[in-house]
């Protein structure tokens, strides 16, 4: 097992805790991640911290597909990748919520499982600069030639010479996506993974590295799950100190009628609770505490 630190986003002022990822670095940590949700990004704290330690990896946990194109998530993740030394950086993807996709980005919420497909793919080929880069995919294509177009597109290639082994990890949860990650990512990084989860998501996973078609099985696959670490004797003020940030995601991050956060991490009894109480919950970001995440 490695263990990572979570640093999360910001609340209402940027701070990054240097000192606390130093010192997580010389106690052996393998990694240190990042987040973002309406606020501040998951890349340029990133960025800062490569400049600030030698040898952690750098992971976002996650950066939201609809903020960026695949082409500038490839590039963002190759240039702090390239700064730090190389080898360093994780691309952790997600496809978040249609409230924040569609309310805060501006996109559509299309298809996510083809979005997703389509977006590790080009970051990929981008990576590898194999050849000028093309896609033809249900939810994104390279060159466009949709609405708008004026047809003067082409297919290009990476200037910057790339990692071509950029580790993707993708935050899924529901069966189809589980199963997908497994086919076409490096990793997970599953919410609410628990004692005894494996026996639902080991199936799921194992049919995903047989749609890879190429060997690929647990040993070439890395599950990044989290916890939540409170140092305090007082075991009840610190489950208090958790308490906001869980309702926020079981409650808050998402619509009453499609919460996806709400469906990976409520038994069936709370879920009915929540229902019978809806948008009783908080509805923006908390202070954040850190936590710790485990490989």
């Amino acid at each position: 097992m490695k263990l990572g630190l979570s640093i999360g986003y910001s609340g209402a002022h940027l701070e990054v805790p240097v000192a606390l990822v130093q010192r997580a670095e010389d106690l052996g940590y393998d990694s240190v991640w990042s987040a973002e949700a309406y606020g501040s990004d998951a890349i340029t704290p990133l960025a800062f911290l490569a400049a600030q330690t030698n040898r952690i990896k750098l992971g976002t946990g996650i950066m939201q597909l609809a903020a960026r194109t695949p082409a500038n998530a490839a590039m963002s993740a190759a240039s702090i990748d390239a700064m730090s030394g190389g080898g360093r950086f994780i691309a952790g993807l997600g496809v978040s919520g249609p409230q924040i996709v569609e309310g805060w980005y501006g996109q559509p919420w299309g298809k996510p499982y083809y979005r997703v497909k389509d977006y590790v793919a080009i970051m990929r080929k981008i990576f590898k600069r194999e050849e000028p880069v093309t896609h033809e995919g249900r939810e994104i294509s390279l060159p466009y030639t949709g609405e708008g177009s004026v047809g003067l597109a082409k297919p290009l290639k990476s200037i910057l010479h790339m990692n071509p082994d950029i580790p993707i990890y993708l935050a899924t949860g529901g069966e189809a996506m589980v199963k997908l990650t497994a086919e076409i990512a490096d990793g997970w990084l599953p919410m609410g993974f628990v004692p005894g989860a494996m026996e639902e998501y080991g199936p799921w996973l194992e049919e995903g590295f047989r749609r890879a078609g190429n060997g690929k099985s647990m040993k070439d696959f890395t599950i990044q799950a989290s916890v939540h670490v409170e140092v305090d004797t007082d075991v009840k003020g610190a489950l208090a100190r958790l308490k906001p940030e869980v309702a926020l995601y079981v409650g808050g991050m998402g619509h009453r009628t499609k919460n996806f956060h709400n469906d990976i991490m409520c038994p069936s009894r709370l879920r009915r609770r929540r229902q019978a109480h809806p948008g009783t919950l908080p509805r923006g970001p908390q202070g954040r505490g850190h936590r710790q995440r485990a490989r």
